[in-house]
C-alpha cells in the first residue's frame, strides 16, 4: 500500500528536524549532530524508500568527494589566513582598517557587507564568510560575532553567486526542457535576475543595518538595539550602494557581474563617505573589554606592535588583491582563462555502478588551489617568512581542518541520499520531492508568501544556492504553472530563498567557524542566524504574494 503523501513528506523531513533538534536545542556541534542525521536519513531511505543499500553507499561516496571540494576551499582559506598572521600582514591590515574607522558598526558593513559582497560575485563557494570573518576577528571582533556578521551579510549577493552561476546553472539546468521552445533561456534567466534584484532593493538593503543591530544586541557592553539604530543613515546607504548597482547591472547586462561590481562600487562609494565623515556617529562603538567577554565568544586574536610595523598596508593587503584579481580573470569567460582552468576535470561515472551518481571536480577551478593555496605559497616569499615558520603554517592549518572534516562529509552525504532517493524500489518520488509536493498542497495560492522558505531549505541542508535552484526550481516553475502565476518572479523568489538560507547552511557555518577557531559554536550561530533569516524570507515572500496577484506584472 502507498504511503500518503503527508507521512512520505514528514518521513523526508525527518533528518533535516533532527539537525535541527540535535543543533540548536541540545547544541551538539556539527561534527556529532552530522553522522547521526546521516544515519538517520540512510535508515529512512533504505526502510521506506527501499533503497538499494549499494546506492545509498554511492551516494555516501559521493558526498564525501564534494566534501573534499569544500574543505580544499576551507584549508585554502585557513592557510592564508594562517601566512598572514606569521608574516605580520594581519597586524597591518587590522591598523589600516582602523584608519579608516574605528568603529565596529562601521567595519560590519565596509568589511562584513560590502567585502564579502564583492569576494561572492568572484568567488562563491562559501568563500566569502571564510575571508570576512577572519578579517573581522583580526579587527579585535570576538569569533563567534564575527562567524554570525560574515553569514547574515553573505547571504543578498548569493543570488548571482560567483558569475551568476545560481542562477545561469542552477535555475537553467533545473528548467531545461520544462519551458517552451520558443522562449529564449538567456532572456528568461536575465528576467529572474531582475526580479531577484528588485527583492534585494526592497530587503535585501536592511541587511546591513539588521546585522548591526544585532552585534550591539548579542556583543555589545548595555546590550540593546539603539546603538545599533543610530548608524541607520550609513547602513542604509551601505546596503543601498550594493542592491542598486547590482540590480541595474543585472537589468543591462544579466546575472554574471551583479555581486562583483556591486561590491565594488559600494567599497567605493561607502569608504570615500566614511573619510569624508559624513553620517559617521561622533562616538565609535566598540565592544566590552576581553576580561568582559562571555565565554564561548572565542580568543580575541592578539597582535604585537612590532608586527604592525614590519609590512606596509599595500604589502598586507597584497595577497588579497591578488585573491581579487585571480578570482575575476579565472571567472570571467571572456578572458580564456576560465575555458583552460575548467579544462582539466577528473570525473567518477556511475558510482558504484548505479545510474546517476557521478562526481566530478576540476582541481585549478576551485578557489581553495587556485588562488588560496597558490597566493598563500606566494606570501611566503613576499613577507620573507622563514622555513620554520612555514612548517608551523601548515601544521596549524591541518590541525584547524581535521574537526570540519566529519561535519561536512557526513552533511553532504546525507544530502546525496535525498537526491539520489529518486530511484527506489518504492516506486515513489525522491524524499525532496516529497517534501515540495506536501508544501505545494498545504499552501496552493499563498505559495508565493512559501516559495522563499524552499530556496532557504534548499540551501540549509545542501550549503549551496546553486544546489537548491537546481534541486527546487524545476519544481518552482511547475507549480507557478499550476497555478497561473508569473514564472519568473516565482524562480526569483527560489532564487532570493536561497541566498536567504546561506546564512544557516550547515556547510558554510562549519566552514566559518573552522576558520576563527570556534568549532562547537554551530548551533548557536544557526539558531541566531535564523532571526534575520526568518525575517529576510517572510518579508520576500509577502512583497512577491502582492506583486504577483495585485500588481499582476
Amino acid at each position: 500500500m502507498p504511503l500518503p503523501l503527508a507521512l512520505k513528506a514528514f518521513l523526508a523531513a525527518v533528518p533535516i528536524l533532527v539537525t535541527i533538534y540535535l543543533m540548536t536545542v541540545r547544541a551538539l556541534s556539527a561534527q556529532k549532530a552530522m553522522p547521526i542525521a546521516w544515519f538517520v536519513s540512510a535508515f529512512i531511505a533504505l526502510v521506506f524508500w527501499k533503497m538499494n543499500p549499494v546506492r545509498i553507499l554511492a551516494a555516501t561516496a559521493e558526498g564525501t568527494m564534494l566534501a573534499i571540494n569544500i574543505l580544499t576551499i576551507v584549508f585554502g582559506a585557513i592557510l592564508v589566513l594562517n601566512t598572514l598572521k606569521a608574516g605580520g600582514g594581519l597586524a597591518a591590515i587590522n591598523g589600516g582598517f582602523y584608519g579608516i574607522t574605528t568603529d565596529r558598526r562601521i567595519q560590519v558593513i565596509i568589511i562584513g557587507w560590502l567585502f564579502s559582497s564583492f569576494i561572492e560575485g568572484a568567488a562563491g563557494f562559501g568563500t566569502p564568510a571564510a575571508l570576512a570573518a577572519p578579517l573581522l576577528v583580526g579587527l579585535g571582533f570576538p569569533p563567534l560575532c564575527a562567524v554570525m556578521i560574515a553569514l547574515i551579510c553573505n547571504s543578498t549577493a548569493v543570488t548571482f553567486g560567483a558569475v551568476g552561476t545560481p542562477i545561469n546553472v542552477g535555475i537553467g539546468a533545473s528548467i531545461a526542457g520544462v519551458i517552451p521552445g520558443d522562449t529564449s533561456m538567456i532572456f528568461f534567466l536575465k528576467e529572474v535576475g531582475i526580479w531577484s534584484g528588485i527583492f534585494h532593493i526592497l530587503i535585501g538593503t536592511f541587511i546591513p543595518l539588521l546585522s548591526i543591530m544585532m552585534m550591539t544586541r548579542f556583543f555589545g557592553e548595555k546590550r540593546t538595539l539603539r546603538e545599533g539604530l543610530e548608524v541607520w543613515p550609513l547602513a542604509l546607504i551601505g546596503g543601498l550602494s550594493f542592491t542598486l548597482p547590482a540590480m541595474i547591472v543585472s537589468y543591462v547586462f544579466g546575472p554574471e557581474l551583479p555581486s562583483v561590481v556591486g561590491g565594488l562600487i559600494g567599497l567605493a562609494i561607502i569608504i570615500l563617505i566614511v573619510l569624508k565623515k559624513i553620517l559617521v556617529p561622533p562616538n565609535a562603538w566598540d565592544f566590552p573589554p576581553e576580561d568582559h567577554w562571555e565565554k564561548g565568544w572565542g580568543e580575541k586574536t592578539r597582535l604585537k606592535e612590532k608586527e604592525t610595523s614590519k609590512l606596509s598596508l599595500f604589502s598586507a593587503w597584497t595577497p588579497y588583491i591578488i585573491i581579487a584579481l585571480l578570482l575575476i580573470i579565472t571567472r570571467l569567460p571572456h578572458l580564456g582563462l576560465q575555458e583552460l582552468l575548467t579544462g582539466i576535470e577528473f570525473t567518477w561515472s556511475n558510482i558504484l555502478g548505479q545510474e546517476n551518481v557521478q562526481y566530478s571536480v576540476q582541481p585549478f577551478y576551485l578557489p581553495g588551489i587556485i588562488p588560496f593555496t597558490l597566493v598563500a605559497l606566494l606570501t611566503f616569499f613576499l613577507h620573507k617568512i622563514s622555513f620554520v615558520e612555514v612548517k608551523n603554517v601548515f601544521r596549524l592549518t591541518f590541525a584547524q581542518l581535521s574537526p570540519a572534516t566529519i561535519a561536512l562529509i557526513f552533511a553532504v552525504s546525507m544530502v546525496r541520499i535525498f537526491v539520489h532517493s529518486d530511484i527506489n524500489q518504492a516506486g515513489i518520488e525522491s524524499m525532496l520531492m516529497s517534501m515540495s509536493a506536501f508544501s505545494a498542497i498545504i499552501f496552493q495560492e499563498a505559495w508565493p508568501a512559501a516559495a522563499p522558505f524552499l530556496g532557504m531549505l534548499g540551501a540549509f541542508i545542501s550549503g549551496s544556492n546553486t544546489v537548491s535552484n537546481i534541486l527546487f526550481g524545476g519544481f518552482q516553475y511547475q507549480l507557478a504553472e499550476s497555478l497561473n502565476i508569473s514564472h519568473t518572479i516565482t524562480l526569483a523568489l527560489q532564487a532570493v530563498g536561497g541566498a536567504i538560507g546561506n546564512m544557516i547552511a550547515v556547510h558554510n557555518v562549519v566552514a566559518a567557524c573552522a576558520v576563527v577557531g570556534i568549532l562547537g559554536a554551530e548551533g548557536k550561530i544557526i539558531k541566531r542566524n535564523l532571526i534575520p533569516g526568518l525575517l529576510y524570507a517572510a518579508s520576500t515572500g509577502l512583497i512577491g504574494l502582492v506583486i504577483i496577484y495585485i500588481l499582476n506584472p
